[in-house]
């Protein structure tokens, strides 16, 4: 089959209505799409079991799967070519300022698989044929062994929960430090100009204990909390005694093992635990740190009612949590299809005013709320820069298709917050008495003026 490139880049553009924006290289050895040069991304396909993929499940989720099956690939720059790729996948929703999440609907998906289905422009039609004649013996491949395997019943049980952290999170300990550096702290970093990745980590850990006004003898709550790093440097710098929970095992043994070699056992405990079963209130204070983008529209007000049930009046939440842009018709919202499928199960964003409403209505009060998103763009950034640095090892330690699912998501992440697709927030929130005396500072920003380190 000579010059498939040619014949690929032709079809893109009936099917899509636009030329392909990136120069691809075939299974064959050809090349189609803009000139050659530096600066040029060009979509490597391997093997033309990728195209039965697109074919079978259109959009973003065939494409997922023939990259993380190696039948897929870039040369050049990775952000370049996702960035080139999202006007290919996505075009504006009605309405909206922005093609990322809240803003996008389906382009490639939507026309292509109509174009297979039912298309009645004769020109589409004989485009979807002639892709189909390309993409080789039927039927579909399966899906990639990193794959979530669809579940049934309903969301955001214990059980679910339990089994989505564990996809995410137990993967191996080492793979983690070699992508988070020794901070060991997967959330967005809080950075200054010619800052380290370890500085801006421990810069964030510091913001959020100053937002608490955490003191010697203060009792912290730490839901979600990984690796330990929190509850360390709460313990280490701020004398406070801490609990900290997950739902991945692999996370609490080594939170243990962290804090036994800090020598912190006698303040810091860690548990395998849902922040539903915690019964040990009250606390000083509460820090959720990137772990409610996990609880769910449907169970979101539960956990507001839970943490401040667990808080004294006058604690303190600092809520920590990613944020997607609203939907014109909240009704449109869906998990991103890839994300689901290979990254955060169940995950699900929801927009930083109803986050607010729903701690308010839980009884809180909002009293901050900080916009951290260029901050994360960076420490993605940073992240993919380590992964890349190590490839060999990495894939040693999980396997080629885990580790192009994180260079991928991480990669099209950064890009997301860098375009203001999605954004990061931390919500400080007390419960404050009924007197009303919350027991805020007059300039409350002072934790930003004073400096992390």
């Amino acid at each position: 089959m000579s010059d498939a490139a040619s014949r690929l880049a032709a079809l893109a553009e009936d099917l899509l209505g636009v030329p392909l924006p990136v120069r691809i290289r075939a299974w064959d050895g050809s090349e189609a799409g803009p000139p050659a040069g530096p600066g040029t991304p060009v979509l490597v396909i391997r093997d033309r079991r990728a195209l039965r993929r697109m074919a079978w499940r259109p959009g973003e989720l065939g494409l997922a799967r023939g990259w993380v099956a190696g039948e897929l690939d870039v040369e050049g720059d990775l952000y370049e070519a996702l960035a080139r790729l999202a006007g290919l996948l996505w075009e504006r929703g009605p309405g909206t300022g922005s093609d990322g999440p809240g803003g996008r609907r389906p382009r490639f998906g939507a026309r292509a698989a109509q174009a297979l289905r039912t298309a009645r422009d004769p020109r589409v039609r004989a485009a979807a044929r002639e892709l189909l004649r390309l993409t080789g013996p039927f039927p579909p491949p399966a899906p990639p062994a990193e794959e979530v395997r669809r579940r049934s019943g309903p969301l955001h049980t214990k059980l679910r929960d339990r089994a989505a952290i564990s996809h995410h999170y137990d993967v191996g300990n080492d793979f983690y430090e070699l992508v988070l550096g020794p901070s060991m702290v997967y959330s967005c970093a809080y950075w200054s100009e010619g800052g380290t990745l370890e500085e801006a980590q421990h810069d964030k850990l510091e913001l959020v204990c100053r937002k608490l006004a955490l003191k010697e003898g203060d009792r912290l709550l730490d839901v979600g909390c990984g690796w330990g790093s929190m509850a360390m440097h709460a313990a280490r710098h701020h004398g406070a005694t801490v609990v900290g929970i997950t739902l991945s095992s692999e996370q609490a043994v080594h939170a243990r093992k962290r804090v036994a070699d800090e020598g912190l056992a006698d303040r810091v405990e860690i548990r395998v635990q849902d922040y539903r079963d915690v019964r040990d209130g009250p606390y000083d204070a509460i820090s959720s740190i990137g772990m409610a983008e996990h609880v769910g529209a449907v169970r979101y007000r539960e956990y507001a009612d839970v943490l401040h049930g667990l808080l004294k009046p006058g604690g303190r939440l600092l809520n920590h949590q990613i944020a997607r842009r609203p939907e014109p018709r909240e009704e449109e919202y869906r998990l991103d299809p890839f994300i689901d499928a290979y990254v955060f199960p169940d995950g699900e964003l929801a927009p930083i005013g109803r986050t607010t409403a729903t701690l308010e209505e839980a009884g809180f009060e909002v009293r901050d709320v900080e916009a951290l998103r260029e901050h994360y763009a960076l420490t993605l950034r940073r992240w993919v820069a380590n992964l890349e640095e190590r490839w060999d090892e990495a894939v040693r330690l999980v396997s080629p298709g885990r580790a192009r699912v994180w260079r991928l998501y991480m990669a099209a992440s950064a890009l997301a917050f860098e375009r203001n697709r999605i954004g990061v927030n931390q919500v400080l929130a007390v419960k404050t008495p009924e007197g009303g005396a919350s027991g805020m500072p007059l300039r409350s920003r002072v934790w930003s003026e004073t400096g992390g380190r």
